[in-house]
């Protein structure tokens, strides 16, 4: 139990961002905020033609985000009433967004002294570098994150998927093959 209002303000805040750093689930997108718009979207074309689009976080694999396309295009094919559907376009988007963050300052600094490491860095540029809080850029950092999208364009049909064709699949065979790598909303 924790002892001050600090520690409780601390762990509290510690578990939402621990419930924050999750992969996009099996969902619909809503269009709320940016959050709310990771999910599944679809828009007819013609009655047997779809658009279906999945858009992950950063946290949602390129792998998982294609799966639930597949899986949404089955879903949505079964829904109105079709047998099989066929994959006529598909791409996957990756969306890499470069960020700058502020580093804490050091604790113990004075002009004189202060927290400084050595550490080597990997690859075709391994040799030594150092940071120091009063180096070049000292309190602010760099990084990427990628999130994906995918889009299909599917047509669906009735009666037995046609055998010679790599880009038609049985709907339900997809969904219950695909379905226990299925992680939905808690």
């Amino acid at each position: 139990m924790p002892r001050t209002p600090q520690a409780a303000v601390v762990i509290a805040a510690l578990l939402a961002l621990g419930a924050c750093a999750a992969s996009t689930p099996y969902q619909a997108a809503g269009v709320a905020d940016a959050q709310a718009s990771r999910g599944y979207r679809e828009a007819p074309i013609s009655p047997d033609r779809w658009r279906v689009t999945f858009k992950g976080n950063d946290l949602t694999s390129r792998e998982t985000v294609e799966t639930y396309l597949l899986y949404r295009s089955a879903e949505l094919t079964v829904e109105r009433g079709y047998d099989w559907f066929q994959n006529v376009q598909s791409r996957t988007e990756a969306h890499t967004d470069t960020f700058i963050y502020r580093r804490p300052e050091p604790v113990f600094a004075d002009a004189y002294w202060g927290p400084h490491w050595r550490y080597r860095r990997h690859g075709w540029y391994a040799d030594w570098h150092s940071w120091d809080p009063w180096g070049p850029n000292p309190f602010f950092d760099t990084g990427t994150v990628t999130a994906y999208e995918a889009v299909a364009e599917i047509v669906m049909g009735h009666g037995a998927k046609p055998a010679d064709d790599r880009t038609a699949f049985d709907a339900r065979a997809v969904m219950q093959t695909l379905g226990p790598r299925i992680a939905r909303p808690r």
